[in-house]
């Protein structure tokens, strides 16, 4: 028996249920709640998909990814029996009304066998392009008007630009209440990204300072090693300022300078996140050249393999504008951050694979202590990791044991794997519990979705108008093209990196 509160009742369907990110993420997840006792007693779980799979074959295929990409994947699997009795398997075309027949048949079935009628969740892991269709038959089904009960979850990408994305929020909001509607963004559910919240606002050490008075400026970093990894056809219609920034990064963002909240309720955080979003300044079209860089990689070595650049990857066009990289400078005009730049980037074959959150305090004055002491004169820093590590650091000024008056910069690191036992939840797991919890918090509501369009559209606007000249402009293994280490540089400021963590022995 569970030491804590199980969620309700819940009826799992997952369209592209055959698929690979049920296969990596969502099954594995699943299964670890499953473990954890974070499953409700009375669950579901239908993979929907248009292949062929008998219930034993389908779990056999489901073990496999769970063995393979699960955080517990060395650890044996004494629970996979129990677990799989609950999954099975509706092979369905999602373009073939009648067969959503075969849903509610379902729903009616296990309602019987619950004794109970349970929370309907349908998540659609998806191309984008069937999300509208699939959700408008779903919205047919007389459950679907159960708004306490009936939940959708929309996977990225959530449209296209901002006319698509208003359009398909349009299209979901006629079938169902913004409450049942789910947008997910698995990197709201990592640990260091929730904890940015508690550092904040469970700290009286931090707050205080949390302002253009104390701090400088703010930089995030996403970077990843990989190249598009056979995505190419996907890619080629997104790009890193569509794939990374207009969600990702500018979530984190939110959390960085929202205001306090008065309470955890859902849409209490969402609507001071809302206001961070339309507090953002609007680049206009003619000057997105000062505030936003982009580039893409060429051919070349990644620790010691030869690689492909973005053009002549798999199913990309050999002369695409695509970027693989964009680096882009906001400002958010309100009383706490007034001219404090925020600088964000994200690229791929990067040199390291690493998120990161700086906060760069104001220096402080220095004319108190002799010359000596100035040449090692660093400012005060806040640096929160939230992959590969999961860390927090606090860089601040010490003396070095000596007659002569030296300062040295050191760290204080609070590292999430030496202060905690145990494995922290994966992101899916965290998102999908609160899913079957109905809590909202972690979810972008419709507005938060268009508000980042909003903000990233003139920079797309003006990089549509005018096409790259100089692509590819950065080799793999590096941080970029030169133009991302200017748009800092002029500012006087540079991109913080973190050292590499030395490899496993």
């Amino acid at each position: 028996m569970a030491n804590h509160k199980q969620p309700p009742a819940s009826l799992l369907f997952i369209f592209g249920g055959s698929g690979d990110l049920n296969y990596r993420k969502l099954s594995p997840a699943l299964y670890n709640l499953f473990i954890d006792e974070w499953m409700p007693e009375k669950f579901g779980i239908v993979g929907i998909g248009r292949s062929k799979y008998n219930d034993e074959d389908y779990r056999k295929r489901l073990l496999d990814g769970i063995q393979q990409f699960s955080r517990r994947k060395g650890e044996p699997n004494g629970h996979w029996d129990d677990f799989s009795r609950h999954v099975s398997y509706l092979q369905m075309d999602a373009e073939n009304d009648a067969d959503y027949q075969k849903i509610a048949d379902i729903v009616k079935n296990k309602e019987a066998e619950f004794g109970e009628h349970p929370n309907v969740i349908f998540y659609l892991s998806v191309a984008p392009q069937l999300m509208p269709d699939i959700a408008k038959k779903l919205g047919a089904l007389n459950i679907c008007s159960d708004t306490k009960s009936t939940r959708i979850v929309i996977e990225k990408p959530f449209g296209h630009d901002l006319k698509s994305a208003h359009e398909l929020n349009k299209s979901l909001t006629s079938m169902f209440d913004e409450e049942q509607i789910y947008r997910i963004d698995h990197y709201l559910g990592k640990e260091t990204v929730q904890n940015i919240l508690a550092l904040r606002f469970a700290n009286a050490l931090f707050e205080p300072i949390w302002n253009r008075n104390y701090i400088e400026h703010v930089q995030v970093t996403v970077a990843e090693t990989v190249g598009v990894e056979g995505r190419g056809g996907y890619y080629e219609n997104s790009g890193a300022l569509r794939d990374m920034v207009q969600n990702h990064i500018l979530q984190l963002i939110c959390m960085i300078a929202m205001e306090a909240p008065v309470s955890f309720e859902a849409n209490e955080i969402r609507n001071k996140k809302v206001d961070v979003l339309n507090a953002i300044r609007k680049i206009n079209r003619e000057e997105a050249h000062q505030y936003a860089v982009r580039g893409q990689y060429s051919e070349g070595w990644m620790k010691g393999e030869k690689v492909p650049g973005y053009k002549q990857e798999k199913s990309v066009n050999p002369d695409s504008p695509v970027d693989t990289f964009a680096a882009v400078k906001f400002y958010i005009d309100n009383w706490r951050w007034q001219d404090v730049p925020f600088y964000v980037r994200t690229g791929k074959r990067m040199n390291q694979k690493t998120s990161i959150i700086t906060i760069q305090f104001r220096p402080a004055p220095n004319f108190a202590f002799p010359p000596e002491a100035a040449e090692t004169w660093r400012s005060n820093r806040l640096t929160i990791s939230i992959q590969p590590e999961m860390d927090i650091r606090l860089r601040f000024q010490a003396k070095r044991p000596g007659q002569s008056v030296t300062l040295n910069p050191v760290d204080m690191i609070f590292s999430y794997d030496q202060a905690f036992d145990g494995h922290e939840p994966e992101a899916y797991e965290t998102l999908l519990l609160d899913v079957m919890e109905g809590n909202a918090t972690l979810f972008m509501r419709a507005d938060q979705v268009e508000a980042a369009w909003k903000i990233i559209m003139p920079i797309l606007d003006a990089w549509e108008t005018r096409p790259p000249v100089d692509f590819p402009n950065y080799a793999p293994d590096s941080w970029g093209p030169e133009d991302a280490e200017a748009l800092i540089a002029r500012d006087g400021h540079n991109w913080v990196t973190l050292p590499q963590a030395p490899p496993a022995q």
